[in-house]
């Protein structure tokens, strides 16, 4: 796995909106060096039809004109983004503003604008006419560079219109999150196997029978969400130090200081270094995150569904599509194997995580999407059929137990809120394929060739 830290650098600044411009402006000002220097170089011979060959007086000009429009520019951009996000916020969530801010194209354009500005200034700065008191120098190559920026900058101002009308439609919001939580699963779960969740009954009982009695815990120094393990440092300090570390918390979930993080055994090796070592293990933020939390992409759709569901939007076929990207993941998420909570070095347990469960993510997809659109009989319907597919995915006894389960409630919810007979003869009638689906273990299909 890639260190965890620098991976939630990296999701830092691809978060924020200053790096990748920022980027752009330091390599605007070192293309500009570079032209001027080129310009200086009495061995270039420059005698092309495009190039600049005007005046001192012509290229001010033309340099200010270029520069004064992209702040302007720059400044429109930015607030259009600002609406965007305004906008987001609203119609799908707080939660979703991280993926806007993610957006690399929004980055690219405020950083295509400021770049472009920055250029311009420090190429404006060297040209000299006749009568300012030193020789003649009127940069043609690099105001001649400036020019084609500002084209360039056009073509990206039509491509942020464009960019700014689309980020902000439903379908791409819910395809990005689904890309999220496919990207998730790849990450986080093993190859595919096939029959789901592995059985570790070794690892349970090479824990000590003492192991209750004598361990101690680690306490967390910071509140938050917890955002990421490194799993890696754990297991050298649990080899390091013989120890026997267990996780009480998994990540995406929320800590409060002062709550145990982990459990040490044996306890009487535990000393404010070892604490120390074990909390800056643990990444704690603001906000959850998908790069260890493959429920948190699952939560965003659900939200963004519920949102679509609420009287005052009235939405159902946005809440529907959710649905649909909510099959797709867990389709995949059933060919994967997920991993053992029992981790070992040299054939000896180390550490014990917290794992998640196929029943906790399926609670998280189906339970509040059933309670609030118990009443829409086309939500409850794609709802079961969400579930008839996903069963066709596997044939593991657990998780057909788990689809059982949810298409029950549904149906049963459906008697209750459904005021129509004939809603709800066609709940039941996708109920009962639901059954079949899950009875026929026949119908396995492979989630890369579907």
């Amino acid at each position: 796995m890639r260190n965890v830290k620098v991976s939630k650098l990296w999701d830092q600044l691809h978060s924020s909106y200053w790096f990748i411009p920022a980027v752009m402006a330091v390599g605007a000002t070192a293309l500009a060096f570079t032209m001027l220097n080129l310009d200086r170089t009495d061995k270039l011979k420059i005698n092309y039809w495009w190039v600049y060959t005007g005046g001192s007086d012509g290229a001010r000009s033309l340099l200010e004109a270029v520069a004064g429009s992209m702040v302007s520019v720059a400044a429109t951009a930015f607030s259009i983004t600002i609406v965007a996000l305004q906008l987001a916020a609203a119609n799908f969530g707080p939660r979703l503003l991280r993926n806007f801010m993610q957006d690399t194209g929004n980055q690219v354009v405020l950083g295509t604008f400021i770049g472009t500005f920055i250029y311009c200034l420090l190429v404006l700065r060297t040209i000299r006419g006749e009568g300012d008191g030193y020789s003649q120098f009127v940069p043609q190559l690099a105001v001649t560079v400036g020019v084609l920026l500002a084209i360039i900058s056009i073509g990206i101002l039509i491509y942020f219109i464009h960019h700014a009308s689309t980020i902000i439609q439903a379908s791409n919001v819910i395809q990005n999150v689904s890309a999220d939580l496919h990207s998730a699963i790849e990450r986080l779960f093993p190859e595919k196997i096939g029959r789901g969740e592995p059985e570790d009954r070794q690892g349970f009982a090479e824990i000590p029978m003492t192991f209750e009695e004598e361990a101690l815990p680690i306490r967390a120094n910071s509140t938050g969400y917890l955002q990421a393990i490194d799993d890696e440092e754990l297991m050298k300090i649990a080899c390091k130090y013989n120890l026997l570390i267990r996780l009480q918390i998994r990540p995406g979930k929320f800590v409060v200081q002062g709550s145990d993080l982990v459990l040490i055994f044996p306890g009487h090796k535990l000393n404010q270094k070892l604490v120390k070592k074990i909390n800056n293990a643990y990444i704690i933020g603001k906000e959850r995150t998908e790069q260890q939390d493959v429920e948190f992409p699952i939560v965003q759709l659900v939200e963004i569904a519920l949102r679509a569901l609420s009287p005052a939007v009235n939405d159902p076929f946005t809440a529907i599509r959710c649905i649909d990207q909510l099959r797709a993941g867990f389709c995949h998420l059933v060919q994967r194997s997920f991993p053992s909570p029992y981790r070992y070095d040299n054939n000896k347990l180390r550490v014990i995580v917290e794992s998640v469960k196929f029943a906790e993510l399926t609670d998280a997809a189906f339970n509040q999407i059933r309670q609030y659109g118990c009443s829409d009989v086309a939500v409850t319907s794609r709802l079961l059929e969400a579930i008839a597919a996903i069963a066709t995915y596997t044939k593991n006894s657990k998780y057909q137990a788990v689809l059982r389960h949810h298409a029950e409630i549904i149906l049963q919810n459906s008697r209750e809120g459904l005021s129509q007979e004939q809603d709800r003869k066609d709940v039941e009638e996708r109920y009962y394929q639901v059954i079949k689906n899950l009875d026929n273990d026949s119908n396995i299909k492979d989630w890369k060739s579907p």
